[in-house]
C-alpha cells in the first residue's frame, strides 16, 4: 500500500498544510481518508480529480470533510462529460445531509447523491476495492470513526479525530503504521473524549504494538516537535510528524 499525506494540519489550514487528508492506494485503487479544508487543491498534486475510487469521511467536522462540498461541483457539474457516476462515499449518519447544507445551493434536495453513493458507518468490517476495512467508534464530540485498512498482510490504521479509548487501541493492534492524531500538548489542554496529546498517542502506539508512529492533526498554534518528544517517551519505535506530499510504503 502506498499512503500519501495530502493535508495534516489540525483545526485550520496552516501557511504550510491543508487540513485532513490522506490517500491510500492499492493495486490501481485508491481511497481518499477525510477531504478537510484546502484538501481538494492538494489532492490535485498526486491524482486527477476523477481518479478516486472511493472516500472515507471519519467524522463530519469542517477540517475533516468540508472540502467535499467543492468536490461536488467538480463531479457534478464536470465540462467535458456531463455529470461523473456516483463514488462511495462512507460517512456517519447525516453524512449527505451535513454537505448539502454546507454546500448550501444544490440543485435540489438529493443532487449530492447524483455523485456521491453514501454509506452510513457503523463499527465492523468489510471490504473496498482490494483492501479490507474494519471501522470502529472512536471518542469525539460528535460521532466520528478510526479505520484499519489491510492489503497484502500489511496494514494502515488512521484514528481520525479522538480521546484516549479502547476502541483505538484494538484497530491499531500490531498495525505497521498508525496515523495518529496529537491535536494537544501534555500539561497545556486536557479535555477528555475530544483530542489526544504526544505522550497519549505514544502511549496507544506502545500498547498496540504498532510498527511506526506517524503523528498528524496538530493545530498550527501547537508546537509538533514537543508532541513528537513527548510519544517518543514512552514508544520506542519510529515517531514521524506527517508532513504534506510525504508518502509511506507499507
Amino acid at each position: 500500500m502506498k499512503l500519501t499525506v495530502v493535508g495534516c494540519s489540525g483545526s485550520f489550514p496552516s501557511a504550510d498544510s491543508a487540513c485532513s487528508s490522506y490517500l491510500v492506494e492499492a493495486d490501481g485503487f485508491r481511497l481518499l481518508l477525510d477531504m478537510g479544508n484546502g484538501a481538494l487543491g492538494e489532492l490535485q498534486r498526486h491524482c486527477g480529480l476523477y481518479d478516486l475510487d472511493a472516500i472515507f469521511l471519519s467524522h463530519l467536522h469542517a477540517d475533516h470533510c468540508i472540502d467535499m462540498a467543492a468536490y461536488f461541483v467538480v463531479r457534478y457539474y464536470r465540462p467535458d462529460g456531463g455529470r461523473c457516476e456516483p463514488i462511495p462515499v462512507l460517512g456517519p449518519e447525516g453524512t449527505e445531509e451535513r454537505l448539502t447544507s454546507a454546500h448550501a445551493s444544490t440543485p435540489h434536495e438529493h443532487a449530492m447523491s447524483e455523485v456521491f453513493d453514501f454509506h452510513t458507518l457503523k463499527s465492523g468490517s468489510f471490504d473496498i476495492g482490494p483492501f479490507s476495512v474494519r471501522t470502529e467508534r472512536v471518542s469525539h464530540p460528535v460521532e466520528a470513526y478510526g479505520i484499519r485498512i489491510e492489503h497484502g498482510g500489511r496494514s494502515i490504521v488512521y484514528s481520525g479525530d479522538t480521546g484516549v479509548c479502547d476502541a483505538l487501541h484494538e484497530l491499531a493492534d500490531g498495525c505497521d503504521l498508525f496515523l495518529c492524531e496529537a491535536a494537544f500538548t501534555l500539561g497545556k489542554e486536557d479535555i477528555p473524549e475530544l483530542h489526544l496529546n504526544g505522550r497519549e498517542a505514544g502511549e496507544h502506539a506502545a500498547r498496540a504494538n504498532v510498527g511506526r508512529l506517524v503523528l498528524t492533526h496538530i493545530p498550527p498554534w501547537t508546537d509538533a516537535e514537543q508532541n513528537r518528544t513527548d510519544a517518543r517517551a514512552v514508544y520506542a519505535g519510529p515517531v514521524d510528524l506527517a508532513a504534506p506530499g510525504a508518502v509511506y510504503e507499507v
